[in-house]
């Protein structure tokens, strides 16, 4: 009889980032591949505070403890709503705790997102991050979108004018073609790139395969969506029942097979779903079952 792979279920009361591996980010920066999000710990829109900041506080909390080491933020999350959470719960914080924010965009109101490069601001922005985080470095900075009209030049290089100053360690870029990586990497050393890519919305593969060429780290954001693969008789809902998991699980499953520089970083605001997060990391998929998400989303 041919050998079977034991099946893993993906059980909150294992769950520990651990199972995920680790990945030297900017090569001197070892960080769980399986992260958390922020964005979740605010209000409607991405505004203003949270329905319930003591259970976003608890959330923050229970990441240390799943072995999570890598948060994402952003400036723009409230605006700087997040970054006050994440001072509350975990500041001081771990040595082994890498922080990765952003800053780029400018945030008028609620659900309204404008993107601003001018060196000036960024600058601004990154000074108000050190202030709110509680840290006198950032550990990766990403320029949250490229400001179509400011040259990349000038933006990038704002930010490694930062770094030389010792205000921040890496810098990264978030939803961006390979063309502007280049172009910023003209300028800066660029160590990851955030783009939205999941299961079931690849369109940034291309983004994808440069990172791994280069070794640079490919942060996905909006990491659950499974769209239309969800249904009721399809190949992920079958798999993740015959492991014992759901369907996200399984999409956080599938990211973390799918490429070595993958560091996934999804969000809640609830620690039950955190848990059950962080489990997928303990979660093993088969050849033919991950060809056959492959091929389902294909």
């Amino acid at each position: 009889m041919p050998e079977t792979t034991p099946r893993t279920t993906a059980t909150a009361a294992s769950a520990s980032a651990s199972a995920s591996g680790s990945f030297l980010l900017g090569g001197d920066l070892p960080v769980t591949r399986l992260g958390y999000g922020t964005m979740q710990l605010t209000g409607p829109g991405v505004w203003g505070d949270p329905r319930d900041p003591d259970e976003a506080v608890r959330v923050l909390k229970r990441t240390s403890e799943l072995g999570i080491n890598f948060i994402d933020t952003a400036d723009a999350y409230g605006p700087f709503t997040a970054d006050l959470l994440l001072r509350k719960a975990l500041h001081p914080y771990a040595d082994d705790l890498v922080i990765a924010t952003k800053a780029g965009f400018s945030r008028p109101a609620p659900g309204q997102w404008v993107p601003i490069g001018r060196p000036e601001y960024l600058r601004q922005q990154v000074e108000l991050s050190l202030r709110h985080l509680g840290v006198e470095r950032i550990d990766l900075l990403q320029l949250h979108r490229i400001d179509p009209k400011v040259p990349v030049a000038e933006q990038v290089g704002e930010l490694a004018a930062l770094q030389r100053e010792g205000k921040i360690r890496h810098i990264g870029l978030s939803e961006v073609t390979v063309a502007e990586i280049e172009e910023a990497a003209a300028t800066a050393t660029i160590v990851s790139v955030q783009n939205r890519f999941n299961l079931a919305d690849r369109a940034a593969e291309g983004v994808l395969a440069y990172a791994e060429a280069q070794g640079i780290a490919f942060i996905p954001w909006f990491p659950l969506a499974t769209g239309a693969l969800a249904g009721s008789d399809s190949p992920l809902t079958r798999i993740a029942a015959d492991h014992g998991a759901a369907p996200s699980q399984l999409a956080l499953a599938w990211l973390l097979r799918r490429s070595p520089v993958m560091l996934p970083i999804p969000g809640t605001s609830s620690v039950a779903h955190l848990e059950e997060n962080t489990a997928a990391a303990g979660l093993v998929l088969t050849d033919e079952e991950f060809q056959a998400l492959e091929d389902a989303a294909g």
